[in-house]
């Protein structure tokens, strides 16, 4: 399976709900490297690194979120893999 990077942009009420602590516990859980930030705009950004598989697994996850979340629309896209992240973490 090949290694890949997504960046996402997630929008509809995703800030305040404990998006990018589920965001990270679900990357983790998937093996995932990376970074998760709130935008000034309202909305989630995140890179996410690591198997293709997986990726698409956190991509499917990021429509609907934790619960208290409401997805109105995730913006995806897919890049080659960089390699740069040690871990997955919050951006403040």
């Amino acid at each position: 399976m090949a290694l890949k990077q997504v960046q996402l942009t997630v929008t509809g009420r995703v800030q305040g709900v404990f998006f990018r602590a589920s965001t990270q516990r679900e990357a983790q859980r998937l093996g995932l490297t990376g970074w998760v930030k709130n935008r000034s705009d309202g909305a989630v950004e995140m890179c996410v690194e690591g198997e293709e598989r997986a990726l698409e697994k956190m991509v499917a996850w990021a429509h609907h979120g934790p619960t208290g979340a409401r997805v109105d629309e995730v913006e995806t896209d897919w890049r080659a893999h960089e390699g740069g992240f040690e871990d997955f973490t919050i951006v403040r």
